[in-house]
């Protein structure tokens, strides 16, 4: 991939901007500083080596050269979505795994930001969002998608089991493919983000649904429960030993099936 093929690529895409890295160290700290600075609509940054990708929860993520896909887009809210930012990340998450169902692999979404292939991690999300007062003026969309085998990171560097689109399909699709079906994906889902449907999608896909599973959360105890569904919301809803919901909002927490 380079900029050349990307941008063959994506002609059919109505695209605010496109801005390519041979190298980078962050693809959301770049969009995020052009989103600041008056980047239009859905404008995206892709870079084919990433240095210092950031994950959730301050940890890396992984983007060597020429194996996977690193790139964030750039959203102004429209009016849909200000009543629903915290959908956003479900947005990206449907998009990825209807990509990969494109390529004829059934997706799973761990919550609240992991695609799972085969029940290990393929694909992560980061949602930033840039503020100007009490309103969202633009969110920055950070993806990151294992591609190539070597695009996994050595197993002792692992907090959960991870997988390439490569090591399931034998060949690696193009990486301009993927995009293109994934920003499809998201104009697609963009327009539904506030129905009852693009809930109910997401819980359908949801990881570990009427399994037993631990969230940890910083400086807490773990909670466990029955996985039951989502709120209208996109926070998670468990069930306890007795039945009663509990409700899991979005935050520095990660979820695990339970031992």
């Amino acid at each position: 991939m380079n900029e050349s093929s990307l941008k063959k690529a994506l002609t059919k895409i109505n695209l605010g901007g496109l801005r390519y890295f041979d190298s980078t160290g962050s693809t959301n700290d770049e969009a995020l500083a052009w989103a600041a600075g008056g980047a239009k609509d859905f404008s995206l940054v892709v870079a084919d080596e990433q240095t210092q990708g950031r994950g959730r929860l301050n940890r890396t993520w992984f983007t060597p050269k020429g194996t996977a896909i690193a790139m964030s887009l750039i959203l102004r809210p429209t009016p849909p979505m200000r009543t629903h930012l915290s959908r956003t990340v479900g947005l990206a998450a449907l998009s990825i795994a209807d990509a990969c169902l494109t390529f004829g692999l059934p997706a799973q979404i761990k919550w609240p930001n992991d695609i799972l292939l085969d029940g290990k991690k393929a694909a992560g999300i980061l949602v930033e969002t840039v503020w100007s007062g009490d309103e969202a003026d633009s969110l920055v969309i950070g993806m990151g998608i294992n591609v190539e085998k070597t695009s996994v990171p050595p197993e002792e560097l692992l907090k959960f089991p991870a997988t390439s689109l490569e090591q399931l399909l034998e060949t690696a699709p193009k990486r301009e493919e993927i995009i293109l079906q994934v920003l499809n994906g998201i104009l697609r889902w963009r327009e539904q983000i506030d129905t009852e449907g693009f809930i109910r999608l997401w819980e359908e896909r949801l990881a570990f649904r009427g399994e037993q599973v631990q969230v940890h959360a910083e400086d807490a105890k773990p909670i466990k429960g029955i996985l039951d569904g989502l709120e209208a919301d996109g926070s998670l809803r468990l069930q306890d030993a007795h039945g009663s919901p509990i409700m899991v909002r979005f935050g520095d927490i990660s979820l695990r099936p339970a031992a």
